[in-house]
């Protein structure tokens, strides 16, 4: 049972779907192994017991002290068990822009990778509610739901936009991603719908799938240039599973390029400091990492309406709670991101530079940061960051964490757009109807004094959980993996997860995560036959 036609490693977003769509029919052995557990619990499954996650099925990563950052550590969950991310985060369904795409394949030279290429297989995933139409897919396995109990004041941000002649838009996967109103969100009945859920436990049971969590893998077993199968920890030593068709690492942006290194392929340099015997001196594993760098913004207010702490809005959500457990419905299906938009700030820009997440409550220090009372925050992130950083191996030991360094601010770009974006936030908070909620500017911001206000952004700006690029796909040799998102190092290799991307996406990393992970399976396909 230990011998298989292809092995997932991870079982996030992007390993559900690729597990899920080699299995399905039947022909293949598939072994998908996740560190993590089943996330198969009711907190996981309610979308109102997000902030609980982050202390749950989450790695709870940190990034060492950043200079761009006054010196600070930034916080970086990543989701641990199956479904990954998707299990823990905001379920927003966005793609990113159409021009994302076309320019991975136009100017970066990706081919096969234009809008026109990808848009198959995000209809493919998707199960929109509203059904199918020449942007969107209505049964795909991934469920996509319009909300319906949003907060009095998430629609008051999309109106307080429009009052400024900032259009509405409700559909950012349409014809057109510039706009504000409701998200879309990955829910079905009103529970969360994870990867997991989606592309995984419809197979469970399968006895061409073989589902194995609380599997931490060590390595990549390589034989003659070959992944061969992989090193899994097991008691108080190892085994080694095996793969006659090949190995598809799908760990997310942090652990991928974490496992390459252990596995002898990364900057030689840094492998042999830690010991390891190099295999490929590739300096682009664990370079290039990019991430969406964010400015919350934050108002309280009188009015009971936003989420809060205080003994009416506590005795809410215990209602919501036990309405939730019973119906499936009312507030505890708020993904807190409720509302947002996307606009450009700055001139000439090819698409949308900023992406507001509007949330109907206030937050501090990633949500872990009680504060009193009732209030909304406005997220503020640069949709393309100049900025790049770095994954590195802080031990030859798989169960020690990488170390991650995203360089934040480093370019003087980044901040001048977030700079920019801050202040449209407290245009649109200072215009009615929000304006009629008589918020008060928790943080006192300065808008008419750049020093000041880059001094604040360094104090408080922070990542918004979007890491990309550490195993980058290029048409390059010195890339990671190629158009087909082979190894260039070893036959036999995959990398499907958003390290591949060879820049950012201009929206939430989740649903290109699945499509990447959709396109892989077709891929390794087409290799096997």
């Amino acid at each position: 049972m230990d011998q298989f036609d292809i092995i997932v490693i991870g079982g996030g977003s992007a390993g559900s779907a690729a597990a899920g769509r080699l299995a399905e029919d039947g022909t293949r052995r598939v072994c998908l192994l996740e560190a993590g557990g089943r996330n198969n619990n009711f907190l996981v499954k309610t979308p109102g017991f997000m902030p609980f996650l982050m202390k749950n099925a989450n790695y709870r990563y940190e990034t060492v002290p950043q200079k761009g950052l006054n010196g600070r550590i930034g916080y970086q969950p990543r989701g641990r068990g199956l479904g990954g991310s998707s299990a823990i985060n905001a379920m927003v369904y966005i793609r990113g822009a159409a021009w994302d795409y076309d320019n991975w394949a136009g100017a970066l030279g990706c081919d096969g990778w234009a809008h026109e290429d990808v848009l198959p297989y995000f209809k493919r995933s998707e199960g929109n509610v509203r059904g199918g139409d020449a942007h969107h897919g209505g049964d795909g396995p991934l469920s996509v739901s319009d909300q319906k109990w949003p907060n009095p004041t998430s629609l008051a941000f999309v109106q307080s936009a429009a009052s400024l002649q900032l259009p509405e838009n409700n559909d950012f996967n349409g014809p057109k991603q510039e706009g504000f109103g409701l998200y879309q969100v990955t829910q079905k009945d009103g529970e969360r719908w994870s990867a997991a859920r989606a592309y995984v436990e419809p197979l469970r049971g399968k006895p061409n799938l073989d589902i194995r969590t609380g599997a931490q893998v060590q390595r990549i077993v390589i034989e003659n240039g070959r992944a061969v199968g992989v090193e899994v920890k097991k008691g108080f030593g190892t085994e080694i599973l095996r793969a006659s068709g090949g190995v598809i690492l799908s760990g997310g942006a942090f652990n991928s390029p974490q496992l390459l290194m252990l596995s002898g392929i990364g900057p030689g340099d840094h492998l042999r400091e830690h010991g390891i015997d190099v295999v490929d001196d590739r300096a682009a594993v664990g370079s290039e990492l990019q991430d969406h760098i964010d400015y919350v913004s934050s108002w309280e207010t009188e009015s009971r309406d936003p989420i809060g702490d205080s003994m009416e809005g506590n005795l809410r959500m215990a209602k919501a709670v036990i309405e939730h457990r019973r119906k499936r419905t009312g507030i505890m299906t708020t993904p807190y991101a409720e509302s947002g938009g996307f606009w450009s700030v700055m001139p000439d820009t090819p698409s949308p530079d900023i992406q507001w997440h509007f949330v109907p409550a206030m937050l501090e220090d990633h949500g872990r940061e009680k504060v009193k009372g009732h209030g909304f925050s406005l997220h503020a992130c640069v949709l393309r960051p100049e900025s790049r950083g770095t994954v590195r191996l802080a031990s030859n030991r798989a169960k020690d964490g990488p170390v991650i360094d995203p360089n934040f601010l480093d370019d003087d770009r980044d901040i001048a757009t977030l700079r920019a974006g801050i202040r449209l936030s407290h245009r649109i908070a200072d215009a009615p109807p929000l304006s009629d909620y008589a918020p008060k500017d928790r943080h006192r911001i300065n808008l008419d004094d750049d020093a000041e206000l880059d001094e604040l952004i360094r104090n408080r700006a922070d990542p918004v959980y979007h890491p990309v690029g550490t195993c980058r796909m290029g048409p390059d040799a010195d890339s990671v993996v190629d158009t087909k998102l082979k190894s260039r190092s070893v036959d036999g290799l995959w990398v499907a997860d958003a390290s591949i991307m060879p820049k950012i996406v201009s929206g939430n990393t989740n649903a290109p995560s699945i499509m990447i992970g959709e396109r892989c399976a077709d891929f390794v396909k087409e290799a096997l036959n």
